[in-house]
């Protein structure tokens, strides 16, 4: 089930029946059953109804309902499965995991008026929020208050923006976009020896960063490429506001535009794993597809004496997902030559986190900027 799903979810008050759209960013399911609950809830039989799979469609204070999430949530933690040092195992335990968390804490629900309005006690004004993360209303919908929160701590990040240094600006992401907190790999895209500074392509654009980037770094023209909605409009509004939408023309594609570039930049998701929601697609790339795709047809979009540059963490080789050889017959296999590789270590809260059960490759993990060419003719 998607975010446009028109599932009618029903629940009842004395004598009175409700109903309202159920919509999920994450493609969870509706709840077969829906109580209404408040304050006097206790998160002990919050846990325990989540646990039978019943949703529970809140009524009295918004910040309540925050501290009950947190109550819930220390619950379901206290029944986590011993870690293992197997990296493998530890990943695929730790996905099972938060996917369940997401489930039982994804139960307690809000509902929103046809305007986006939030009618709970001391709730915020979250309509503008969700006007961008959803567009305009067209009735009352149901939906987890863990996703209500995601979504407006989105707009939060939206007007305040998140810094990029190698950019010397900020970069302003929308609901739904992954964001550049990681911008270690940025710094690679800073510093590294171009081939040209005529046309670059960038594939998989987000929130435009790279582009953004690349038209910094003097390029003539930049094209940059992707697939979802959101993704193209949260790229355009930022190198708009960045000053480069003459430069850059952003466009719908499935990875490459229409002909050749003196570079092709493309930073695909890093984990060769199931996106078992809706929202993975930004960090699980399933049996590599975009790596794949990128490669096996960037040859015939480098102009001559063109490169492809290649943003991938080796944290999928640390974790047994993929070995570094496989990476390098992919490339081999595409007509394809290692020009040169810079390395970086990423800087981010989870890489010094000893209590992270995937830390010791987390600790280990490196950046790559892989610098790719045709293989020259016989």
């Amino acid at each position: 089930m998607s975010s446009t799903d028109t599932t009618d979810v029903r629940w009842s008050t004395g004598d009175t029946e409700h109903s309202a759209r159920w919509h999920s960013e994450g493609g969870w399911p509706a709840p077969k059953r829906v109580v209404v609950v408040d304050d006097t809830l206790t998160a002990d039989a919050a846990y325990r109804l989540a646990k039978s799979g019943t949703g529970l469609l809140w009524q009295g204070d918004f910040q309540n309902a925050r501290q009950l999430l947190t109550a819930m949530a220390r619950r379901v933690d206290r029944h986590r499965r011993t870690p293992t040092t197997d990296m493998k195992a530890a990943f695929e335990v730790g996905r099972t995991e938060a996917l369940r968390r997401a489930r039982l804490l994804g139960l307690v629900l809000v509902q929103l008026d046809a305007d986006h309005t939030l009618k709970l006690r001391r709730a915020p004004d979250v309509r503008q929020a969700c006007a961008e993360a959803y567009g305009q209303g067209t009735g009352p919908v149901l939906l987890s208050l863990r996703e209500l929160l995601g979504v407006v701590g989105a707009h939060e990040w939206r007007v305040k923006g998140v810094p990029v240094p190698a950019l010397g600006d900020s970069i302003h992401p929308h609901y739904g976009v992954f964001s550049p907190v990681r911008g270690e790999y940025l710094d690679l895209i800073a510093t590294a020896p171009l081939p040209a500074t005529g046309l670059a392509f960038d594939i998989g654009t987000g929130s435009g960063v790279i582009a953004a980037m690349l038209a910094q770094r003097g390029f003539d023209r930049v094209v940059a490429t992707d697939l979802e909605p959101r993704a193209l409009a949260c790229a355009r509004e930022n190198l708009d506001r960045l000053g480069f939408s003459g430069q850059v023309d952003v466009i719908e594609a499935d990875l490459f535009p229409p002909g050749r570039a003196d570079l092709v930049v493309c930073n695909p998701p890093w984990l060769p794993a199931s996106a078992a929601t809706s929202t993975d697609a930004a960090v699980y790339d399933p049996d590599s597809r975009m790596l794949r795709g990128f490669l096996a047809a960037l040859p015939a979009h480098l102009a001559d004496h063109g490169e492809g540059w290649l943003i991938l963490s080796n944290l999928a080789e640390l974790l047994g997902l993929r070995s570094r050889g496989e990476l390098l017959d992919l490339i081999d296999d595409s007509g394809l030559v290692v020009i040169a590789r810079l390395d970086i270590r990423p800087t981010h809260r989870k890489a010094a986190d000893a209590t992270d059960p995937l830390h010791a490759a987390r600790a280990a993990e490196v950046t790559s900027l892989w610098r790719l060419g045709r293989v020259a003719a016989p």
